[in-house]
């Protein structure tokens, strides 16, 4: 081979190891992309798993049953040929919720249901899943409570629930809980098993949050006294407390 050909050749492969370098570092620039790009959703599924275990491991809140003197139909309480309804629309994930069905509903009960003068009708607004993509808590909590509901307990589901309410889309309401909320309270397993993963009352949960959007429902807890939304005079952005409530109902009892 002579020197130019010699020359040539060498300078072939010294081309051929650049160019094989620069391929090599482009596709460890990629990885090193991809990576970090998915380092994050790592992080976070970690982060979630470990969120989950720990839920896992955090104890039950109990509850003390109800007794009721009005008598119960699913999610309905009290005597339906009373002179006044009251249908509140909510959301097990929902704070205003919680604060609502701790501190007003019980004394709603007491003073004007158990008295017969309140129809009360619960209906599911499941809507704070909607802001978290994925997450589906607030429609199985309620399909978890159709289905206590199934067995004459929907309202001590209904209580289990927000006794161990810790947020919103915070995993708190995850199926293995539902699950053993149902067991903590007696249901039976069986029933309750197969009405929950085949998403019984799905539909029906879907067609009362319709109800509710007909009825001009979009926050809740949303409270309607005979056909009309209770807004507090305090704040229209504001729940509405007991004697707020009983001032509505006084007025409608009076036929005002």
């Amino acid at each position: 081979m002579g020197k130019r050909q010699e020359i040539r050749a060498r300078r072939r492969r010294q081309q051929m190891t650049s160019r094989i370098t620069v391929i090599i570092l482009v596709i460890l620039g990629a990885l090193l992309i991809t990576a970090a790009l998915a380092l994050p959703s790592i992080n976070n599924a970690n982060l979630k798993a470990t969120q989950m275990a720990n839920l896992t491991q955090t104890p039950i809140a109990t509850i003390v049953s109800r007794t009721l003197a009005a008598p119960v139909d699913k999610t309905s309480m009290g005597d339906p040929s009373a002179p006044v309804k009251m249908d509140v629309w909510e959301d097990f994930q929902c704070s205003a919720c919680l604060i609502y069905s701790q501190n007003t509903e019980p004394l709603v009960i007491q003073n004007y249901v158990e008295t017969g003068k309140v129809y009360y009708v619960f209906h599911f607004f499941p809507a704070i899943s909607s802001y978290a993509p994925g997450n589906t808590e607030s429609e199985h909590s309620a399909n978890a409570a159709m289905c206590a509901a199934d067995q004459g307990k929907f309202w001590e589901y209904h209580d289990i629930l927000f006794a161990n309410w810790i947020g919103e889309n915070v995993g708190g309401y995850n199926d293995n809980r539902l699950v053993a909320f149902a067991g903590s309270i007696g249901l039976n397993m069986t029933d309750f098993n197969k009405c929950f993963d085949s998403d019984k009352h799905g539909d029906f949960i879907s067609q009362d949050a319709s109800a509710g959007q007909n009825f001009g429902v979009h926050g809740t807890p949303a409270i309607f006294v005979n056909g009309v939304l209770v807004v507090s005079p305090r704040d229209e952005r504001a729940i509405a407390n007991f004697e707020e409530i009983a001032a509505v109902i006084e007025n409608a009892l009076a036929g005002k």
